[in-house]
This record gives C-alpha cells, structure tokens and sequence, in this order.
C-alpha cells in the first residue's frame, strides 16, 4: 500500500480550479487506475478531517473505536524508540519560537523555521530535569521541528489540555497546560509540571549557541516548545496481526515509524528517507521490492505531497506528484496487489487538513477493472469503488489480497 500524505486536495486558481493530481501527468498511477478499482475514502467519516496519527492508524488496521481514543504523544514516543515504559506520560511537541511578555508567551514561529539541525544538541543541553513532586523530564528530537517530552513520575494524568493553540496562535500566544477537571489532583499536578518546564526551557535555550547562530543567520530561534496531544502507551491488536500477517512499514516520518513500532510492525528505516522535499524516492522503492521478499503487506508512505501542501505550494505538490509516480514504476508487475491512498486530504490554498475524500486506487493484475482511466479526485468519484471508509479500503485490498476468510462476529470491530 502506497500512502502519499495528504493527497487528496481542491482545485487551486493557479491550476484552472483543478488540483495537483489533477494537472500532473501521473502515467503509472493512471496506468493502475485504467488496469483495476478506483474510489473516493473517508478516512473516518464524511466531511470530517482527521490527522496523520488517525488517517494511519485505520490504514494499519486499527478499529475506529481504539483509533479515536489513540493520541498523538505515545505515537510520537515510539516513533523515537520510547515505547518501553508504558507508565510515562508522552506529548507531542514542537520546537518554536517564543517571545515572553510579562506573564505569557508570544508565539511568533510555531515551528521555529522548521529547524533540522542542531535539535540533539538544544535536547541535550535540557538533559533529565527534576520538576520537583517526584516528577522528572526529558525531550527527545523527532522529524525536524518536532520533539517528544516525556514526563516520569507516579500517578501522573493525561487528562490536561494542550498548551498549543494551533492556527490562532497569533492571537493567543502559548496557552498555560490545564487540569480538564480542576478537581482531579492528578492532573493538577502534572500540568503544574508542564508549566514549570515550560519555563526552565524557555530559560535554558534562550542563549544556546545553536539559537545564537540562527539569530545571526536570522533564523527563528528554537528557544522554547509547545505541546498537545498527552497519553500513555496503548496496548492494541491491529487486524493484520490477528491474520497472521508479517507487515513492513518504510517511511521517514517518526509518527508513521512511531504506529509501526506500537502495532509491532517491522520499521525500514535509511537516511535518505527524511519525510521531506528531499526524501529519495528510488530508495523507498527499492527497500520495497526488498521487503516484499519475506512480508506479507509492506506499506511505503511519502511525506512530501503533504509538507507542500502545508507550504501553500501547488506547483512543488504537483512535481512531487510526477516524481513519485516515475519511482514507483519498478513495483508494477502482474502479481503483485497495490493500493495507493492517503492518510487525509490536505488543501494547498490554506495549508489545512480537510475532510475531502482521498482519490484511492487498487490494482489486482486478476481483479475487476471498473472503466477509470486516470487517477485523480474526479475520475475516481466514478470508479467501482464507491465512496468507502479507510478500514473499508483496507479490507477490499486485503480482500483482493485473498487474506480474508467469510465474517464472523469477532471481526465487527473492524467493520462496524
């Protein structure tokens, strides 16, 4: 299965109201449309937009109910190879850049310039910090901007807000972490936690040679964090381990590695691969055909499509586009199932995530064939498909895959 992040998207004015897919001249992918299945996925439900840690857990396997109470923390953590404590407490962090005034926070990049170097050291540099109340804390670097703070301790809570404000913090600024029930002295005490490190970050970074650097080359200093998304480590069964099946995950991106590693999947990773602009697309494939060798599904997930999008960049999308669909050539023979999909769909005017439908294909050298002939978010609103869910899309492709015996009751927790 082929997942290209944020895929699906709206027409573009510079494009004549059409989107990346649409204008880009995707032979190969128009190539496996025309040859098997096209349709239209909600990864969740219709209209409703959904993230990379969501979009990937159904893709995976996981049921709905377990992936709408999955967070993004724990994911994270894993992602950095933090999955053996499973009473830590874990929250998916940015690196950014801040600006105190008075008694806030100003957040004037809420990805530092999406820093890529340098965040070992600023990791570093925080090292293991005694918050008092018996709790410590430590950050570990993730993909670029993005870092992982684990919280130890005793009776620690996840029930605490977020203290990123999303696409409002312009006007909002960094928010202070709250107990959600102000009576729960757990929580009152792990955000009090989250709140004091804030601030010994803020302290410490502020004059670390790595920021002092950026500053010279007037780049957005990395000189504090927000963070969101808190939880333990779950405990799951996706459907592919109850069949039995030997799965293999190849991407760069530490959320993607990170569900990998929690589900027990085997995680291919290389340098090349960097969940960005630069990401070498021969390389993946190649570590594809390689894992195909001894796994029964191997899934191959590109970044990129979704960090133009993110970028307000539909030409960059669109070459992106064209540049995947030349590597993934080698993978077309007439014995192997393919699907090419989405986590969700992301609209490059506004850089948001939107609950559009994924353009998504399957392609079985002996299965049906519905008429489509190109891949795109118009041609596949007619394809045999239909408009079906992502754990609907997986069981059609494990379907065409013959890895599915007739329903029994155990099994409605993946289709209900």
């Amino acid at each position: 299965m082929i997942i290209l992040d944020g895929l699906g998207d709206r027409g573009i004015p510079a494009f004549g109201g059409k989107t990346p897919l649409e204008v880009a001249e995707t032979r190969n992918m128009d190539r496996l449309a025309s040859a098997g299945q096209c349709g239209l996925v909600d990864p969740l439900f219709p209209g409703m937009p959904v993230g990379t840690h969501t979009g990937i857990c159904l893709l995976f396997g996981l049921s709905k109910q377990h992936t709408m109470k999955l967070v993004r923390g724990p994911i994270e953590a894993s992602g950095v190879g933090l999955n053996n404590n499973d009473q830590a407490l874990y929250f998916r962090c940015n690196f950014a850049t801040l600006k105190k005034d008075e008694d806030h926070y100003d957040i004037l990049d809420r990805r530092a310039g999406r820093i890529n170097t340098g965040t070992e050291s600023l990791a570093a540099t925080i090292g293991r910090v005694d918050l008092g109340d018996g709790i410590t804390a430590s950050l570990h670097p993730a993909t670029q901007h993005r870092v992982v703070l684990q919280l130890e301790g005793s009776g620690l809570s996840h029930d605490i807000s977020n203290t990123d404000p999303g696409n409002l913090y312009k006007t909002k600024g960094l928010l202070s972490c709250v107990p959600n029930d102000p009576s729960d002295r757990a929580a009152v005490r792990t955000s009090n936690a989250v709140n004091r490190l804030i601030e010994i970050i803020h302290e410490k970074l502020s004059q670390h040679p790595v920021n002092r650097q950026r500053i010279d080359n007037n780049l957005p200093p990395a000189n504090g964090i927000i963070c969101r998304g808190p939880g333990k480590l779950p405990k799951v069964k996706p459907l592919l381990n109850q069949l039995k099946m030997k799965t293999a995950v190849i991407s760069g991106e530490k959320t993607v590695l990170g569900l990998g590693a929690l589900l027990g999947y085997d995680l291919f990773m290389n340098d090349k691969f960097t969940a960005a602009h630069d990401t070498d697309l021969n390389a993946k494939v190649r570590t594809t055909i390689q894992a195909l060798d001894d796994h029964d599904m191997v899934y191959l997930h590109i970044k990129a499509t979704d960090i133009y999008s993110h970028d307000l960049d539909p030409t960059g999308k669109r070459e992106m586009l064209l540049k995947i669909d030349d590597a993934i050539a080698p993978l077309i023979t007439d014995s192997l199932v393919i699907a090419i999909t989405a986590d969700h769909s992301t609209d490059t005017n506004t850089g948001r995530h939107t609950g559009d439908p994924i353009p998504s294909l399957i392609y079985n050298p002996r299965g049906r064939v519905d008429g489509c002939m190109e891949f795109s978010e118009l041609a596949c609103n007619s394809g045999g498909l239909g408009r079906i869910n992502s754990s609907g899309f997986l069981l059609s492709m494990l379907d065409q895959m013959n890895q599915l015996e007739n329903f029994r009751p155990k099994d409605s927790v993946f289709v209900l």
